[in-house]
């Protein structure tokens, strides 16, 4: 057989050191997976904690309990004071009867306008006329009495005069032995006599003069009575209440008997005396207003300054006014200024009774600090509010600290704080239960109150 031998190749023999391209890519990649595999293990387990610390965080967040905060703020220079207040009458009377009788014929009724001097009513009064002829009869009677006693002093007189003549003769002739001395004596006893008799007549006659001037007095007053049977309007103005009607007995110390026709409230009564009065006349043409000025302006107000009135059933309506006088003195229980304001009714659509707000324009060169009025917290402590700092855990929260302060004039949706915050805190409105010193709450920006004298 013959052996064959192997061919050989013509190309370079393979590199036993030699690595391929696919291995290197390989390794890269292999080298790739571990780092990336070591970034994570060392990422993941972090991200895992702060993820756990951020929920642990929210968790605490959730648990916390949310206030609503308002800012402290400074009150305005120029404020708005509203004062309530009500209206009355300019003048107003109540009509009373000074005759007693019965009601024989009415003029007015409620509502009606009277001028100065109308005859509102008349009364039936038999015993004060026969108590007007008693006098006059009483009058009468005197005057005879002092005409007898006058013609007593008149004859007292003629025998004085004739004493005295008669003692004048005697005189000369006891003189001349004429006549005894007895006689004399008893002519001068005689004249002495008929002397004390003048004088009592004379004393006769000022008695009967006081006599008669009695008994005209008491006419005069029985007469001023009688013409009080006429009851009239003692000022122009208008008939509010009327108690009475015809028939009704009329007592000399109020009104009438029976069942009140009107009261001022417009309510039916009944029983004796009801209402007490007869009429009660106001002049509305002019109103006045009464309101209670507090302390804190009581030195702003003063007479002539002007205001303006609303009324809550008159929206938009809006009626000047000025200060007609003050009291000039504080209310030691109310510390309050009584002031009066007066306001024309010519069209008479204003009634006294109404409710009024009274404005005020004032001006503090040291204006206050207000706080919602719901911010005040009262206890056995006293008043305080509660301000929010910032909490040591940050994120938002903040640490509640009671601060005790001192209030102001109140105007409902805020209050002036006199003493206790400087401005610009943050306080809590509405505090609840959690609110308490130290307690970590989360905080709600409450909108603004309406702006307090504005």
């Amino acid at each position: 057989m013959t052996e064959t031998k192997p061919e050989t190749t013509t190309g370079n023999p393979p590199h036993e050191h030699h690595i391929s391209r696919g291995k290197v890519t390989l390794i890269v990649v292999i080298l790739g997976i571990l780092v990336v595999a070591s970034w994570l293990a060392g990422y993941l387990p972090r991200k895992d904690r702060e993820n756990a610390a951020v929920a642990a965080a929210n968790e605490v967040k959730s648990q916390v309990p949310t206030v609503t905060s308002a800012e402290v703020r400074r009150a305005p220079a120029d404020v708005d004071i509203v004062l309530p207040g009500s209206l009355t009458a300019l003048s107003e009377a109540s009509i009373y009867a000074r005759a007693t009788g019965y009601l024989r014929k009415r003029y007015v009724d409620i509502g009606d306008r009277v001028k100065e001097g109308q005859l509102l009513a008349e009364i039936d009064a038999p015993d004060l006329d026969q108590q007007v002829a008693q006098a006059r009869a009483a009058v009468a009677q005197a005057k005879q009495l002092l005409g007898v006693s006058q013609a007593s002093v008149i004859q007292s007189e003629a025998q004085r005069d004739l004493a005295k003549a008669t003692l004048a003769r005697y005189t000369n002739l006891v003189k001349s032995g004429a006549v005894a001395q007895q006689d004399y004596e008893n002519q001068v006893s005689a004249a002495k006599t008929t002397e004390a008799l003048v004088m009592a007549q004379q004393a006769n006659v000022s008695s009967g003069q006081e006599n008669v001037n009695q008994a005209q007095a008491n006419l005069d007053r029985v007469t001023a009575l009688q013409q009080f049977k006429s009851v009239k309007a003692p000022f122009a103005g208008v008939v509010t209440v009327r108690n009475v009607d015809v028939g009704y007995l009329i007592s000399s110390g109020g009104g009438g008997q029976g069942v009140s026709p009107s009261t001022q409230s417009g309510v039916v009564g009944s029983g004796p005396g009801y209402g007490n009065e007869m009429f009660r006349v106001a002049q509305l043409s002019t109103l006045r207003i009464f309101v209670s000025v507090p302390q804190s302006i009581a030195a702003t107000i003063r007479v002539g300054m002007p205001a303006t009135i609303t009324f809550a059933n008159l929206p938009g309506k809006v009626l000047p006014a000025k200060v007609t006088r003050t009291s000039n003195t504080l209310d030691p229980t109310a510390r309050t200024m009584l002031t009066e304001l007066q306001i024309p009714n010519n069209d008479g659509k204003l009634f006294p009774g109404m409710y009024a707000s009274i404005h005020f324009r004032n001006h503090r060169d040291a204006p206050p600090l207000l706080v919602r009025g719901d911010a005040l917290i009262t206890n056995a402590s006293g008043i305080k509010v509660a301000i929010l700092r910032d909490a040591p855990q940050g994120g938002g929260l903040k640490i509640i600290h009671l601060t005790p302060v001192q209030p102001g004039r109140d105007y409902g949706a805020e209050i002036e704080i006199a003493e206790g915050l400087k401005g610009g805190e943050m306080v809590v409105a509405s505090p609840g239960d959690d609110v308490r010193e130290g307690a970590i709450v989360k905080p709600y920006t409450a909108p603004p109150a309406g702006r307090a004298g504005q």
